[in-house]
């Protein structure tokens, strides 16, 4: 990856002011050791009429992909484009973007302690990316620079082959931006859209990236007309992240507008007095009594089967009594949301080694669910068709066979007391099937005796008199005559 960023000068303000402004001298080559690759720092020209600086990032590709040790989409979304031949280590990107705050700290924050005037001061400056990955084309490159002060912002589209214009173009540009402003803040502008227009990051977006977007965004994100959507893919579109960084900017921009401090604006709330508590979520009360009930039959080891986006297997995590905890889904997709959730690619090896993820569909007998103390089928069951649910039932309770089995299902009785809910509606358009609470026991009571388990039952959530609580849980267990019996056969 490569960008540049020139200025002009004169005898009396030279160019080269440039470096005292980077904290990088001119006259020397520097070297820096990011976390996927080097930087090298250097200048092409250096004059007091014209100086460039010049930032080049070499990504080890074998390194980015080894990094994410295969666990959520090897940290980087476009990485596996084909494992170590991919667009990462020459398109501009969240990459770049970092090695930029690492090699460029004090500038992004604009201090200078040998020229703070200089630092504060509008400089004429030129910026190129040769190869800057834009999804959404060059008229969005110009949406996100033309309101910030540039007074050229080109973006020509690189085409696929020069060879073959019939190809049409790629989802490249070479950005050239010129115009008057101060190296804060086309550095900070450049460390939040160039990720942005990539539509990727390389690392998980966790909430302290909320922080790092008002800091860089500070003085032009809060007016800017592109706001939602930069904010929206700097964070990966994680909508609660969003909508909290959304919040915030709308604070500064009525701070600025009123000229007060954000603290001034936002005092509707004494943090001395109490608020109303809001419900806990049903899935919350979920996840607690499936750990209740785990903890309870002294489990060690847990299949989380049907896993999905990893809120469970989270949960498992957090308690040190869980050794072992398997995350299975058919749903690639599900799964790396799951690792991203998990944080999987930053876990240390110890906690790595307690969490694995697998793809696997439960309708088929899988060598590898063999072994363990526990499974939770967590709102799962609901989600195959009838006709498919024995094939489920002999690969858990017949083929994986773990002591205890967990499985939660909707109570279809309790959804006359959603007001949001259409009469004869299921909870969700991708449920087959929602039973009562006698069809549920039916159910359990043939998959117990067909099995050697015993079986009991419960309800999660607030418990209605009359049709009972909008989540029924059943916990098998392996009987002891069962046990027995594996023994001798062993």
């Amino acid at each position: 990856m490569f960008l540049t960023i020139s200025t002009t000068g004169t005898p009396e303000r030279p160019a080269t002011d440039l470096g005292f402004l980077l904290h990088k001298h001119p006259d020397k080559a520097q070297t820096f050791s990011t976390s996927h690759g080097t930087a090298h720092v250097l200048y092409p020209e250096a004059s007091a009429e014209r100086c460039t600086a010049a930032l080049l990032l070499e990504v080890d590709p074998v390194a980015l992909v080894r990094r994410g040790k295969g666990k959520g989409r090897g940290g980087a979304p476009d990485s596996a484009l084909a494992q170590y031949v991919n667009d990462r280590p020459y398109a501009a990107s969240s990459l770049l973007s970092v090695a930029m705050s690492t090699v460029f700290k004090s500038a992004l924050r604009g201090v200078c302690q040998a020229m703070p005037d200089r630092a504060a001061t509008p400089l004429p400056l030129r910026v190129e990316v040769p190869a800057l990955p834009a999804r959404g084309g060059a008229e969005l490159v110009r949406k996100l620079f033309g309101p910030l002060g540039w007074s050229t912002v080109d973006a020509d589209p690189v085409p696929l082959d020069e060879s073959f214009p019939e190809w049409g173009e790629s989802r490249y540009v070479r950005l050239v931006l010129e115009g008057e402003l101060r190296l804060a803040d086309a550095l900070r502008q450049l460390y939040v859209l160039l990720p942005v227009l990539d539509d990727a990051k390389h690392y998980w977006v966790a909430p302290d990236e909320v922080d790092k977007l008002l800091r860089a965004g500070d003085g032009w994100l809060a007016e800017h007309p592109e706001q939602k959507l930069i904010t929206s893919r700097y964070l990966s579109r994680r909508w609660g992240l969003t909508r909290q960084a959304m919040e915030r900017l709308e604070l500064v921009r009525l701070a600025e507008s009123d000229d007060l401090e954000v603290e001034d604006v936002d005092n509707a709330v004494d943090e001395t007095t109490d608020t109303d508590e809001r419900p806990v979520p049903l899935a919350a009360q979920r996840r607690t009594a499936i750990l209740e009930a785990l903890r309870e039959t002294g489990a060690s080891t847990v299949l989380d089967l049907g896993c999905g986006q990893g809120q469970l297997a989270q949960a498992l995590l957090k308690d040190t009594r869980f050794t072992r905890i398997v995350g299975v889904d058919v749903s690639v997709r599900a799964l790396t949301i799951a690792a991203r959730r998990l944080r999987l690619d930053r876990m240390g090896e110890r906690q790595s080694d307690r969490i694995s993820l697998i793809q696997g569909s439960l309708t088929y007998t899988d060598k590898r669910l063999k072994g363990h103390d526990a499974a939770v089928l967590s709102e799962v069951i609901e989600h195959l068709d009838l006709p498919r649910l024995p094939a489920l039932e002999y690969a858990v309770f017949g083929s994986a066979r773990p002591r205890t089995v967990i499985v939660t299902t909707p109570n279809v009785e309790y959804n006359v007391r959603w007001e949001s809910l259409p009469a004869g509606h299921v909870r969700h358009s991708d449920h087959r099937f929602e039973w009562t609470r006698e069809e549920f026991r039916q159910w359990a009571a043939q998959v117990a005796d067909r099995h050697g388990y015993e079986v009991g039952h419960t309800g999660v959530g607030d418990d209605d008199p009359e049709v009972g609580a909008p989540t029924q849980m059943a916990v098998f267990t392996l009987t002891t005559q069962t046990e027995k019996k594996k023994e001798v056969a062993a």
